[in-house]
């Protein structure tokens, strides 16, 4: 899979899982885990997206692609919501909106745009890379008060 088919892939598998209010969690696959996966075949070749995290308002979790079982990329992310009397609020009018945004305005398929607005609910992404090497920093506002923050890396995996 090339960076390009990759970019494509993740925008795709982002929008059918956990960015997706419908989307359906799998049987986890380790105890204590939440678990989304896609899949799909383009031209003979099997490409699959798994997510898997632990927690609620404060959370840690791994994005994995593999192409023909072969894993071949990956991102770790930990988030804090730091107004915990909001955390299911913020999640349905802020961070999964932004998520759906994903791969918009030419940004790499990690989180969600670099800028989204919702009412009175702001979410920022910062990213300092590419899709091979990088990291990033999602933070959600709500009245310009930080309610919320993640921190993600990842790249190639070989």
């Amino acid at each position: 899979m090339d960076t390009n088919g990759l970019i494509k892939f993740l925008v795709e598998a982002k929008k059918n899982t956990y960015a997706n209010a419908s989307a359906e969690k799998i049987s986890s696959s380790r105890e204590g885990s939440s678990d989304y996966e896609y899949s799909v075949n383009y031209n003979g070749v099997e490409y699959k997206y798994h997510d898997t995290y632990f927690g609620g308002t404060k959370f840690m979790g791994e994005e994995v692609v593999y192409s023909n079982s072969q894993i071949f990329w990956g991102m770790n992310y930990y988030g804090v919501t730091l107004d915990e009397s909001l955390s299911e609020e913020a999640m349905d009018k802020a961070l999964r909106p932004a998520l759906m945004e994903v791969g918009k305005e030419g940004t790499l398929p990690l989180r969600g745009p670099k800028e989204f607005v919702n009412g009175e609910y702001r979410y920022t992404f910062s990213l300092d890379g590419t899709i091979e090497n990088f990291i990033g920093e999602e933070k959600i506002f709500k009245n310009d008060q930080l309610i919320y923050q993640l921190h993600c890396h990842g790249g190639l995996i070989k």
